[in-house]
């Protein structure tokens, strides 16, 4: 004969089971995939009437947890027989694999190049920001300038002139942490004045050294704000940094959709997924009288992007505060978190994060099920 306590035991144990059955049927709402599938669903305990339930994501979720609440509680409610629901939601970034011959970047999971076939588009303005906006989604964000030429993100991110990161060996430094992030940039180890007046070689070489010599801590995303064009660094970072993606930055006139699709091509050429195309200074609007206005052209990022089979990631306004904000060291995304430039700026970073999902190697779950 079974005991009482034997009794509540087995009893805990299917209801723990059925939970989660529950679980792993839910449909994630961003990846449109049962949980199952992402093995998301990683402990369901039952102790003392609390009933502990850890989901882990391979997304940063803040800008989706009070979604995510509330479907589980919904899901969960009619079968707790009065426990209570604590619920943990955690970010398991998976890693991108490296390419072959291509050595994985110490520290750093995904690492994305923002690029342009052109300069004046905005593209190290879209990268600061977009890399902020991934930080306050949830994730541990880094930014290389990899722009050896006219590095900008130092300014852009407020450090103040003369910053030198911190030199940990001979062979190693740390990068400079502003704004939640971590930076490193050739600003900082030069006298911000002083011109490179380096061949291509020399400017390559440099950028390795960046690229290697910088002890990141433990980042889910490094972005790369390359410089424009498609020359000899832009070819050293594709074949020498394990590349999970790029991201184009473009706008919508001719000339400079047909310097984006450049850029495309070469990524493509050396095997590096586009995850998207940002199209910038997409639509004016008059703040005096509201008047709308396509000064650039209108439509050109949704045709590229059909063009190359890849996705519009997001349009991004043409206002005198995003340059102003960048230019004072204080981007967008920080200075005006709650604006519909910040909110933009977000959207296109969770569908960064979506999108290397397919490229990156599912981390191995961790479930359990206890009623201890």
């Amino acid at each position: 004969m079974s005991s009482p306590q034997d009794s509540s035991t087995q009893q805990a144990s299917t209801q723990q089971a059925a939970l989660v059955a529950i679980l792993e049927a839910l449909v994630d709402p961003l990846l449109q995939r049962p949980w199952q599938e992402l093995a998301a669903v990683e402990s369901v305990s039952i102790v003392a009437g609390q009933c502990q339930v850890v989901i882990g994501l391979p997304y940063p979720w803040l800008s989706v947890e009070a979604d995510l609440r509330r479907r589980v509680e919904a899901a969960v409610a009619p079968h707790l027989q009065g426990a209570t629901l604590t619920l943990e939601l955690v970010s398991r970034i998976p890693e991108t694999t490296a390419r072959a011959n291509v050595a994985a970047l110490q520290g750093v999971k995904n690492v994305i190049a923002v690029a342009s076939g052109k300069g004046g588009v905005g593209k190290s303005t879209t990268t600061v920001n977009l890399a902020l906006a991934m930080a306050q989604l949830g994730a541990r964000v880094g930014i290389l300038d990899a722009d050896i030429y006219g590095p900008s993100q130092g300014m852009m991110l407020g450090v103040p002139s003369g910053t030198r990161p911190q030199q940990i060996n001979d062979n190693t430094m740390a990068p400079i942490d502003v704004h939640g992030v971590q930076a490193m940039s050739m600003s900082f180890l030069i006298d911000e004045r002083q011109p490179m007046v380096w061949r291509g070689p020399m400017a390559s070489g440099a950028l390795q050294q960046l690229m290697t010599q910088t002890q990141w801590q433990d980042l889910d995303y490094l972005f790369v704000d390359m410089p424009p064009g498609t020359g000899d660094i832009q070819l050293t970072l594709a074949q020498k940094m394990p590349v999970a993606g790029a991201v184009v930055v473009t706008t919508p006139q001719d000339i400079a959709l047909l310097d984006a699709q450049k850029g495309i091509e070469m990524f493509r050429k050396v095997e590096i997924p586009v995850l998207g195309v940002v199209e910038n200074m997409s639509l004016h609007r008059c703040t005096q009288c509201g008047h709308e206005e396509h000064i650039f052209g209108e439509g050109g990022g949704e045709r590229i992007a059909t063009e190359y089979q890849t996705q519009l990631l997001g349009s991004l306004p043409l206002t005198l505060k995003i340059r102003q904000q960048a230019d004072s060291g204080q981007p967008t995304v920080i200075t005006d978190p709650d604006s519909s430039e910040a909110g933009h700026y977000r959207a296109i970073a969770l569908k960064v994060a979506l999108a290397l999902i397919g490229q990156a190697t599912p981390a191995m779950p961790v479930f359990s099920v206890s009623d201890d």
